[in-house]
């Protein structure tokens, strides 16, 4: 530290606006973020200041001088989580795996509404759906981070898995002319067990993933 700044430091004083600072009625302990510590604290016009060398060591922070400027750095605080609470998601699992289920979605209902009104379905036309969603599982794979994540994301590749077969065999049907069947009937496709376990699975899941916690449905294995 330059010495006209290191002959000033204990002068220095910072108003606390910092969150998760209190002040015992002594006026003597500074609690930061849960860690606690002995400062002496000013009571000026009726408001606290404390030095800012003395904040940073209680806090495990850093006080460095640049130019004319002067940095606090002060940790992220960590919230306390529940122990014995295992059923719980992950945000960034939460995030993937909805947007997960609306790339399934958006791979299935094309490929639904083309087999039923008869247009053209090739496998090079059904890769442009299917790629965003291999990537999409795969993102969920690496946010899963805890047993709650883990399980959800077993069931979201069943999902995933149903989905491929189901448009597998679009394909193959197109291909043989059994495709018909679909468009003749507005009605067979949705009856299609497959295709209700599908839209049965990716509504759960949904639900699920929304709520934060792991849930578990047989419609999805």
């Amino acid at each position: 530290m330059p010495d006209n700044w290191r002959g000033t430091s204990l002068v220095l004083l910072a108003m606390l606006f910092v969150s998760g600072i209190t002040l015992a009625q002594k006026q003597q302990s500074v609690v930061i973020n849960g860690k606690a510590g002995q400062a002496s604290v000013l009571q000026i016009d009726g408001r606290a200041y404390v030095d800012l060398e003395t904040l940073a060591h209680i806090a495990n922070g850093s006080l460095s001088f640049k130019a004319n400027r002067i940095v606090l750095t002060l940790p992220t605080p960590t919230l306390p989580t529940d122990p014995g609470d295992d059923s719980g998601l992950s945000k960034d699992f939460m995030k993937a795996g909805i947007e997960e289920i609306a790339s399934l979605r958006e791979w299935a209902s094309p490929l639904a509404n083309a087999i039923q009104n008869g247009y053209p379905v090739t496998e090079y036309w059904v890769a442009n759906y299917r790629e965003p969603a291999v990537h999409g599982l795969r993102l969920a794979s690496v946010a899963a981070t805890t047993d709650a994540d883990r399980s959800a994301l077993q069931l979201l590749t069943n999902e995933f898995e149903a989905v491929r077969q189901w448009s597998n065999n679009l394909v193959e049907a197109h291909k043989s002319m059994g495709a018909a069947q679909y468009a003749i009937s507005a009605s067979a496709l949705r009856d299609d067990p497959l295709s209700q376990k599908i839209v049965t699975c990716g509504r759960f899941l949904a639900q699920m993933l929304a709520s934060g916690s792991f849930q578990d449905d047989s419609t999805c294995h």
